[in-house]
């Protein structure tokens, strides 16, 4: 593959959890009158970004295995999915209720989001772990740094979503993981396919 190709995909599997650490820096911690509108807003630019990080894990194993390709693919539609809905739910919709003065009804929208949410992130993780895992198989210790820094991160975004400091610590872990992954699964001398 050429150093181009790795460029990009190594951009596709960085910017995403990037936009997100630094949309984070300005997440409003608490949903409130005056936070209302930002909350509602800051949740609607970055509902296209949310999704992106589902394609991480299976951008580094693709081309391996097909069960394994199949899997963190699946498990990537899955987060991509269920998070979806909590950003929409406890995002732009508690927000939106906030906004309105129908602060009565958003405990149910954030229980909603964070019930749906948690399963979209459990699966994330275990895309994680799986793609770690295969990386650390396939290039052995190299690949050590990149495997524990994307299921750090993911075990962080778990927790704590892009809330800063610790969900925008955890989305730098996934990017800076994700790239070391993508370069080491491709680069020309380690681009041997395990079958």
């Amino acid at each position: 593959m050429t150093d181009r190709r790795i460029l990009l995909l190594a951009l596709a599997v960085a910017l995403p959890p990037l936009v997100l650490a630094a949309v984070g820096i300005s997440h409003p911690t608490n949903l409130n009158a005056e936070s209302a509108v930002y909350w509602r807003d800051l949740h609607i630019g970055i509902l296209a970004v949310f999704p992106l990080l589902g394609f991480a894990p299976w951008i580094v194993v693709r081309g391996h295995h097909r069960w394994l390709s199949w899997t963190a693919g699946a498990l990537g539609f899955l987060y991509a999915a269920f998070y979806t809905a909590l950003d929409v739910l406890a995002g732009i919709g508690a927000g939106g209720l906030e906004h309105a003065g129908m602060d009565m009804a958003t405990g149910v929208v954030f229980h909603l989001g964070d019930a749906l949410g948690f399963v979209g992130s459990v699966a994330f993780v275990a895309a994680c772990a799986l793609t770690g895992g295969f990386a650390i198989r396939a290039r052995g210790i190299r690949a050590i740094p990149g495997a524990v820094l994307i299921v750090l991160g993911s075990l962080l975004f778990l927790w704590r979503h892009i809330f800063f400091p610790v969900g925008v610590i955890g989305q730098l872990c996934l990017a800076v993981g994700f790239v070391a992954l993508v370069v080491l699964m491709y680069r020309r001398e380690t681009a041997t396919a395990v079958r």
